[in-house]
């Protein structure tokens, strides 16, 4: 169903009304916050438009309430926030267009959610994925990351579905080895994990699936809501 801007504006109130208390240590009054990933990142963003802070830009997903959460308490930090992530990505596709779509911007924060498609492409025979391919070339892409902009703080943020629409019993148990590598990713990258699978079973527990993503992998309004207050709760910027 269609976003409209009242919706969205609802949904960007709501998650301000749940966010607790964001730390204000010293920090510079300026840095680059960079959202990375596939569909449920891009979330319809307009792509010939790359300035930060654009609610195009940044697509009408969980990126565009962060950004207005994050910039309406922190005004002080003049945050510049971007949004590159693209349909249909694998973590192969991250690689072959790092550079100029993450290293290039030198983000203070890289905040990234991959992996649905690497199975998903898998399973419909249009990609060649393995757990163990997403891990390793999962894990090489943070480490090129950490070399290429010191200081930099990295975000993973675990891939999700609901077993619902495109979901079917072919997605498991293989989709559980993903779920693991990216936590053993960011554990060894010394990354930011933001949970939140478990987070959606327990929501369509006390509704349905189809209210969080209707194809069981693409959240709705509520579920990008819900991804947006778990980043809050763990990443502290």
């Amino acid at each position: 169903m269609p976003t409209t801007r009242r919706d969205f504006l609802a949904a960007s109130v709501a998650v301000l009304a749940a966010h607790t208390e964001l730390s204000h240590d010293a920090r510079p009054t300026t840095s680059v916050l960079l959202f990375q990933g596939d569909s449920i990142t891009d979330a319809g963003r307009n792509r010939s438009s790359t300035a930060a802070n654009s609610a195009g830009a940044l697509g009408s997903g969980y990126p565009m309430l962060l950004a207005a959460t994050l910039r309406d308490r922190q005004p002080e930090r003049d945050l510049q926030i971007f949004n590159r992530g693209i349909s249909g990505n694998t973590v192969d596709d991250l690689t072959s267009r790092w550079d100029t779509d993450t290293i290039n911007l030198k983000p203070a924060t890289v905040s990234i959610l991959i992996g649905v498609n690497d199975i998903w492409h898998t399973l419909t025979g249009s990609y060649d994925g393995t757990p163990e391919k997403y891990e390793a070339g999962y894990h090489a892409l943070l480490e090129r990351t950490r070399a290429a902009v010191p200081g930099v703080k990295l975000v993973v943020m675990e891939p999700f579905v609901l077993r619902t629409g495109a979901v079917d019993d072919k997605w498991f148990p293989a989709f559980g080895r993903y779920l693991d590598a990216a936590r053993r990713v960011a554990g060894a990258s010394g990354a930011t994990f933001v949970e939140l699978h478990e987070m959606f079973q327990k929501l369509a527990g006390n509704s349905s699936p189809g209210y969080w993503a209707a194809d069981g992998v693409h959240p709705t309004l509520a579920g990008h809501a819900a991804i947006a207050r778990q980043w809050l709760h763990k990443v502290k910027l």
